[in-house]
């Protein structure tokens, strides 16, 4: 059998910049690339040595209306693992993001928010 893992997903974001700079704060992420892309776009692929999300945008991006959990294909959040769940935790509530839905079982403590995109990310710890 061959080895597969996750490389990268690719999400639309208002302000692909704005994005990084937060990615780079929340989880201590740097921007391995960033440059035009398809149909004259911004992209940005950020994240650590092996995987990565690419944040793009072309013109001024249209508010996502429909709920992800009940669209076929809906992006429903984005799962990063981080060292120190707490001190991610205090980054993300300094920039005037409200959490939610905290768990502690196994195999690990979580909790979730949601960016200024509307996107959803579960941040999780297994230390």
């Amino acid at each position: 059998m061959t080895a597969a893992f996750l490389e990268h997903v690719n999400f639309t974001v208002a302000d692909p910049a704005k994005t990084a700079r937060n990615l780079h704060n929340w989880f201590g992420w740097h921007t391995r690339w960033h440059g035009e892309a398809i149909h004259g776009g911004l992209s940005y692929h950020v994240g650590n040595d092996t995987s990565y999300v690419a944040i793009y945008a072309h013109g001024t991006p249209k508010d996502g209306q429909d709920n992800s959990y009940a669209t076929i294909g809906g992006l429903n959040h984005i799962g990063i693992v981080v060292d120190d769940l707490d001190a991610t935790e205090a980054k993300i509530k300094a920039d005037g993001i409200e959490t939610f839905n905290h768990a502690d079982y196994e195999p690990g403590r979580r909790f979730y928010f949601r960016d200024e995109n509307n996107i959803e990310f579960e941040v999780v710890s297994y230390a």
